[in-house]
């Protein structure tokens, strides 16, 4: 048995969901992390496009428009992957009995993994109506993603929900709607690993090894890197209440969700190849382009 000392604990800072209350309006700060979490991957996806020190021969296989452009197609893959994601992987046997919550958002209830899938999707689809490398695109929008997870947990440690398993440790805290238990603020141990720490080591890769040049190896080291620190949070937080823990006491969704995005990862990795483009024909018209708007 855990020792709970009454004074032993972090106070939870209790902040209000909604950030600006209009009446008929409610803003949450749920709805501006995901706001967030896609303007700065956009800006930072829009600076990776433009800088030519990152890609082989100095130009990018994507433009900065094409950034621009793809902005809709991941937004629409995040919200509505994620959604469903939820729906199917987390509590499908209520939204069968009341399909209607399906579209109540506002209570919460969206899937990481389920928003990848999304994503993955609305890339796919894109690069084949844009004729834009895919692997390129998949590097890319890997990068950004870590903006969305750490503004993403934030949110979920601002609405009390995500909470950790029950702790003595001294950064311990009781949240509201957990009861008076201590337990680890496991949304904040994600924003670190997901959102903070996986971002340092994407912008090693990519800024320091160059890693652009290989397609698939950034998209392989974030799923890796995702899975792994996602498998090691999920021993300090408490598995979803209509799911429980899969086996052993241990296991959660979450985890099995994880494993094949780690398998992907590695084999990314792996079989990344140095690749330059420099024979696309779109890139002979960018370079072109790129010389007589110089010259200009």
């Amino acid at each position: 048995m855990l020792a709970f000392p009454a004074l032993g604990a972090l106070t939870y800072p209790q902040i209000d969901p909604v950030f600006l209350d209009l009446g008929i309006l409610q803003l949450r700060w749920y709805g501006l992390a995901y706001v967030a979490g896609i303007l700065c991957g956009w800006l930072y996806g829009r600076a990776i496009a433009a800088n030519p020190k990152l890609w082989p021969d100095g130009i990018s296989p994507v433009t900065m428009t094409e950034v621009d452009d793809f902005i809709l197609y991941i937004t629409l893959g995040i919200v509505l992957g994620g959604r469903l994601g939820f729906i199917l992987f987390y509590d499908l046997p209520r939204y069968l009995a009341d399909p209607l919550d399906i579209f109540r958002v506002w209570e919460g209830g969206m899937s990481f993994h389920g928003g990848l899938i999304g994503v993955v999707l609305a890339i796919t689809l894109f690069c084949r109506v844009r004729k834009v490398p895919l692997w390129s695109m998949l590097d890319i929008a890997a990068a950004c993603v870590p903006f969305g997870l750490f503004f993403g947990r934030i949110a979920n440690f601002i609405n009390g929900e995500l909470w950790g398993a029950p702790s003595d440790v001294p950064w311990a805290m009781a949240f509201p709607m957990a009861g008076p238990e201590p337990r680890h603020p496991s949304q904040l141990y994600e924003a670190a690993l997901e959102g903070i720490v996986l971002f340092i080591i994407l912008r090693i890769a990519t800024h320091g090894f160059g890693m652009f040049s290989r397609p698939r190896f950034v998209g392989g080291l974030f799923l890796a890197g995702y899975a792994l620190a996602r498998i090691f949070v999920e021993f300090f937080r408490m598995p979803d209440a209509q799911l429980g823990y899969l086996m052993g006491g241990w296991l959660t969704m979450g985890m099995v969700l994880s494993l094949p995005m780690l398998l992907i990862g590695l084999w990314g990795m792996a079989f990344a190849r140095y690749h330059s483009h420099a024979s696309d024909p779109r890139l002979i018209a960018k370079r072109a382009e790129a010389e007589t708007a110089g010259s200009a």
